[in-house]
């Protein structure tokens, strides 16, 4: 095999180099009826009007698409890559580029939601810390909403996906792999594979992304000690929303609400 066929290997390339095929192997469409869904079970747990919300870690502003429909939206993340993807589908929401365990606004939101960042939180202090933000820009009555892909409950050691899409004449297959090199502590890695053809050439990419890996319980409990009251339900994804990687899935993620007193 030619060995210009691999690409530069290194951590997090999905939201740098990579970042090109976020709209190919995760396209807006299986974002809209998902984030509609998370609108209403925000509405139900608001006890003030809801008319602001930060997104932190927004990403590409694909949740955004649909949050802009109820809300004044203002997106936090740390990659400018995937920042200007988000200005570009969203003109009518605001971003700032920073770290959502430690940016401080000066601001106040009806709703705070954290989507598909959390996962990144490798450390206690690192989620507590992210936890700590939320409360600081949320406004009394209002709501913190956020989702966990993986729980120590849930992790299934070595578990591998893969899909393909095509779009715009690239043809991507995704692979990605969960491991646990280590069960004592509070991480884990998923490894990403990317197949490109374009013009009837290959190239494969590698990724590398560490996620937290935390028990439910604990997750009430840290965001308990902040201040927040938790409430809790199971998620239960339609095929749709998972795109191809629910095809024969019966994935369940946790979905916190975390509210904070009048």
């Amino acid at each position: 095999m030619d060995e210009n066929v691999f690409g530069g290997q290194g951590e997090n390339r999905l939201y740098s180099d990579l970042a090109w095929l976020f709209p190919i192997i995760s396209p807006l469409e299986q974002y809209l009826d998902e984030t509609e869904l998370f609108c209403r079970k925000i509405a139900g747990q608001l006890r003030i009007p809801g008319t602001t919300l930060l997104h932190l870690g927004c990403g590409a502003g694909l949740n955004d698409f649909v949050f802009k429909r109820h809300f004044q939206v203002t997106g936090l993340d740390a990659s400018e890559a995937v920042l200007e993807r988000a200005r570009r589908l969203n003109p009518e929401a605001r971003y700032v580029k920073g770290d959502f365990r430690s940016a401080r606004l000066g601001e106040i939101f009806s709703v705070v939601a954290a989507v598909d960042c959390l996962d990144y939180m490798l450390t206690e202090a690192d989620l507590r810390a992210a936890f700590a933000t939320a409360w600081e820009h949320l406004a009394p009555g209002g709501v913190f909403f956020f989702l966990l892909a993986m729980t120590r409950e849930a992790f299934e050691q070595n578990r591998t996906t893969s899909w393909a899409d095509s779009a715009g004449g690239t043809d991507v297959v995704f692979v990605e792999n969960a491991y646990d090199p280590d069960p004592g502590d509070t991480r884990y890695e998923l490894t990403m594979l990317y197949l490109i053809r374009q013009q009837g050439k290959i190239r494969i990419e590698h990724d590398r992304h560490a996620f937290g890996l935390f028990a439910e319980a604990r997750v009430r409990g840290l965001l308990g000690e902040v201040g927040f009251e938790v409430r809790f339900e199971d998620y239960h994804p339609t095929p749709e929303a998972l795109g191809h990687a629910g095809q024969g899935s019966n994935a369940t993620f946790p979905m916190f609400f975390g509210l904070k007193s009048l």
